[in-house]
């Protein structure tokens, strides 16, 4: 059976022959749902060349938009895979929660003061250490209410009044303070006394050949070059069992008042000493030998 469109419509129709269309349809039930598919391509594609209409395009532009979506999805599926293989870390949530726990704050707050502090370098210790029981000790007593301490009498003199502006700056320049222990400074009457000694210890380097000293800040300057705070100690005997004898002492005969009587009675100090003057006056001596008679005949004329 054959249909033809009328002929008003010519050139814009074609002839469609039904009894092929229907035995197709016929072996296509028939045949399995890959090969109907695979056929029903086929004769679309045969037929697209005998007939198109606009049933025919509606079916094909929903297989472009469904093929679409297929090659849509199946990229995006594939940068999804691309992310994760990255590095990134996939979430896996199982059946039976329904939601996820939230994460902890990430800032702890203020936190309590450390109990070490280092240096600056590594090489430097512990520079502060602290000690929890000390601070709460510390805390605990001073909330107790603690009296002043009371308030020191004025100096007075000897002869009970109180001292002038002039006399405590007087008083305060006799020691070199708490800082360096109270160190006095030598009245003028004893500086004479202390010179020697100091002066003694200034010329070491005279009694020992094998020491070498550094040069002291006052050395050649006299009285005035002494330091302003200074004092003269003594070594205390070292205190042994039984009250024997120990080399650590000094035995009592060779016990002297000051530095210069002890310098004095060393008999190795007295030798080096003397030699060292022996020297000296040999020099000098041969300095001074016919010294006028060559000072004299160099003021004669030359003629």
């Amino acid at each position: 059976m054959a249909l033809s469109t009328p002929s008003n419509n010519k050139g814009k129709g074609k002839v469609i022959d039904l009894t092929d269309r229907a035995e197709d349809a016929g072996s296509s039930n028939s045949s399995s749902y890959d090969s109907s598919s695979e056929s029903d391509s086929e004769l679309s594609d045969s037929d697209s060349a005998d007939s198109v209409t606009p049933e025919y395009l509606e079916s094909l532009l929903e297989k472009a938009r469904r093929n679409y979506r297929a090659a849509a999805a199946k990229e995006k599926e594939a940068e999804l895979r691309k992310d994760t293989e990255d590095g990134e870390e996939d979430v896996i949530t199982l059946g039976g929660e329904s939601s996820q726990k939230p994460l902890p704050p990430l800032d702890p707050g203020a936190l309590p003061p450390a109990y070490i502090e280092l240096g600056e370098s590594r090489f430097d210790g512990p520079s502060s250490v602290r000690d929890p029981d000390v601070e709460l000790a510390e805390k605990a007593t001073s909330s107790r209410a603690v009296p002043a301490p009371p308030i020191p009498p004025p100096e007075l003199t000897k002869s009970g009044k109180p001292l002038t502006h002039r006399e405590k700056k007087e008083l305060k320049n006799k020691t070199a303070g708490p800082d360096w222990f109270d160190l006095p400074a030598p009245s003028e009457a004893d500086l004479p006394r202390l010179y020697r000694e100091v002066e003694a210890l200034r010329l070491r380097n005279q009694l020992d050949p094998k020491r070498f000293y550094r040069k002291d800040e006052g050395e050649g300057k006299g009285i005035k070059g002494l330091p302003q705070y200074f004092a003269v100690g003594t070594i205390l005997p070292s205190n042994t069992p039984f009250g024997t004898a120990s080399a650590d002492n000094l035995p009592r005969a060779h016990r002297k008042r000051t530095l210069v009587d002890e310098l004095v009675d060393d008999a190795e100090a007295k030798r080096y000493a003397k030699k060292k003057f022996d020297d000296l006056q040999a020099v000098r001596g041969a300095r001074g030998k016919n010294t006028l008679h060559a000072k004299m005949a160099m003021r004669r004329g030359k003629w």
